[in-house]
């Protein structure tokens, strides 16, 4: 029985892939979402064996520390240098934004959300500068309970649900009362620049898969190098060391070109990351979510919305366009897959780039700021 589940949890997002793929409802309702569902289902209705813990357990252990790395080889760092530093301010006025609605939401909503509330602010933090990846390394850092972190991303994903409808409909006709328009550079930065970050199309192939397997090779390695380490330092900050270990290892092969260029290397990080929301979701107890979900909610809500209040308030003294803003709020909040979707609403392919990348900063700056941000929380 235990050998069913295993192969359950594993293999069932790929099911969910193919189905996101096939049927556009679902592709809208996304593969992160569907797995969460099904996870909680699975695991209230009493269909899981009672010894099944152990099981969910290792899935999210192994998981997140396999997929961080896979999924940072991909990153360029040296097109950093060449982003527009207009791009670059706006996405640091959203950093400091999110900041600050998470440490003063935390002061607001403890009481609320109990002892856990400094784990939650630092996801918090991950998640609105990079999405689901940071969340999941900085939960599985922290060690924060899974009906806890179920209650923290569901509300996310209800909160952030609202705000895209606001986002892709009249938030730009908004912010154009506030902030000047976009000035096109002359339209060089073309659709080639779009990553198609949920294609999974030819990852069986012989010239993709070979090479994936030796980037997951590497990714064990990492992960051996990170495990290694949580047996020298102090038990309360292993799990922080080796995801800060595994984070910071994959970083440094993104340098190797050989490594960088392995293709759908984010890809294969972003399924080890669906059978982590599959397993953890599977241990949300459905009461006590309920209990948790009205005032984690408010949390979400006061962080979301008020962060990108102040994030418009210094763009619109630093005179930065609406598009910027938008686009780069849109990479912290949702992360650099939503962006293609959103400049097309915006009808604005030259600011592709600018969201793609500075996303991809959160992605390599939300584990590592999260973190810090949650034990300075708890200090108080």
């Amino acid at each position: 029985m235990i050998i069913f589940w295993i192969l359950f949890f594993i293999l069932f997002p790929a099911l969910v892939i193919y189905l996101c793929q096939r049927f556009t409802p679902l592709n809208r309702l996304g593969s992160v979402v569907i797995c969460y569902a099904v996870g909680i289902l699975i695991g209230n209705i009493g269909v899981l064996p009672e010894n099944i813990f152990d099981t969910q357990d290792m899935l999210m252990t192994l998981t997140i520390p396999i997929a961080i790395p896979l999924i940072f080889f991909s990153i360029d760092i040296k097109r950093w240098s060449r982003l527009a530093g207009k791009s670059l301010l706006s996405f640091a006025f959203a950093l400091v934004g999110v900041v600050i609605t998470v440490c003063a939401g935390y002061f607001l909503f403890r009481g609320l959300v109990g002892g856990e509330a400094w784990k939650v602010g630092g996801m918090l933090i991950g998640v609105y500068t990079g999405g689901t990846p940071n969340l999941a390394a900085i939960g599985t850092a922290l060690q924060i309970d899974p009906t806890v972190y179920v209650a923290a991303h569901t509300s996310d994903v209800a909160v952030g649900a609202i705000w895209f409808l606001i986002l892709i409909t009249v938030l730009q006709r908004v912010l154009l009362k506030f902030l000047p328009a976009f000035q096109s550079a002359g339209g060089e930065n073309q659709s080639q620049d779009e990553v198609n970050f949920d294609s999974y199309v030819g990852i069986f192939q012989r010239k993709v898969i070979l090479p994936l397997l030796g980037a997951f090779g590497i990714a064990i390695g990492i992960f051996a190098v990170g495990a290694g380490l949580t047996f020298v330092v102090p038990k309360d900050y292993a799990m922080v060391v080796a995801i800060l270990t595994v984070s910071t290892l994959g970083i440094a092969f993104s340098f190797v070109p050989a490594v960088r260029r392995i293709p759908m290397t984010f890809q294969f990080g972003q399924y080890l990351i669906l059978i982590f929301c599959l397993a953890v979701s599977s241990m949300a107890d459905i009461k006590e979510l309920l209990t948790t979900a009205p005032a984690m909610i408010g949390f979400v809500a006061f962080v979301y919305f008020i962060s990108v209040a102040i994030h418009v308030a210094l763009s619109a003294i630093a005179r930065i366009d609406a598009d910027t803003v938008i686009i780069t709020s849109v990479a912290a909040l949702y992360s650099p897959p939503f962006v293609p979707m959103v400049a097309s609403v915006l009808k604005n392919k030259e600011i592709v780039v600018s969201g793609v990348i500075t996303g991809i900063i959160g992605w390599v700056v939300g584990t590592y700021l999260g973190i810090a941000i949650a034990y300075t929380l708890h200090m108080f």
